[in-house]
């Protein structure tokens, strides 16, 4: 079985409790400590097998990191990170998931492969809030309620707002039009991406 380490609970003598995302469920898992253990960490993706133990949860064992190829690269596995920690917030109350998380993760790895980080993690982001019906092409205020045909503001979950509604960073509405509906960053300042990231962070 493969999946994304999505969380890391320290317990008794070192030993953990690892929340993993799998192509079908969310599984949490009991890792005992152990000289021999590979390291596991928040982001790994790993194969491993399941071992039923009296606890409620099972044993996590036979653990082998499928490395990606920039694993050695500070700075996006840092944001990588950091991403991949914000599902376990998302996706923590339920057992079955769509497959589509896993598979997305998939291919942000390759994605980032060649492209930026945070620009790869921001297109791949639209496309799950996409996906779970979340993306609103609309353009209409969240606190006003009227449409944004000039200068737009995102907040949390990348809600469209006005800038003078929010009294926060504006973009032009053609840029965030060309990110909504094609996906694309191509005329983002990095301050701007940077920006982008920093809402993600607040919770997917």
């Amino acid at each position: 079985m493969q999946g994304y380490i999505i969380d890391i609970k320290p317990v008794k003598d070192e030993d953990l409790i690892v929340c993993l995302l799998t192509e079908n469920e969310i599984i949490n898992s009991y890792r005992f400590y152990g000289a021999r253990h590979s390291n596991i960490n928040i982001g790994y993706k790993i194969d491993f097998e399941l071992e039923d133990t009296r606890s409620s949860i099972p044993r996590l064992k036979d653990v082998i990191q499928l490395g990606f190829e920039w694993v050695l690269d500070y700075e996006k596995m840092y944001c990588w990170q950091r991403f991949v920690k914000l599902f376990y917030s998302h996706l923590k109350d339920l057992e079955q998931v769509d497959p589509y998380y896993f598979y997305s993760l998939d291919h942000l790895t390759h994605v980032m492969i060649k492209q930026n980080a945070l620009r790869a993690i921001c297109e791949s982001y639209i496309h799950l809030l996409e996906h779970e019906g979340r993306l609103h092409t609309d353009y209409q205020c969240l606190l006003c309620e009227h449409e944004i045909k000039e200068d737009i503001s995102l907040v949390r979950s990348f809600l469209p707002a006005h800038a003078k509604c929010t009294y926060s960073r504006k973009f032009e509405l053609y840029k965030i039009k060309e990110l909504f509906e094609e996906k694309n960053l191509i005329n983002f300042t990095q301050e701007e991406v940077e920006y982008l990231w920093n809402i993600i962070l607040q919770g997917l």
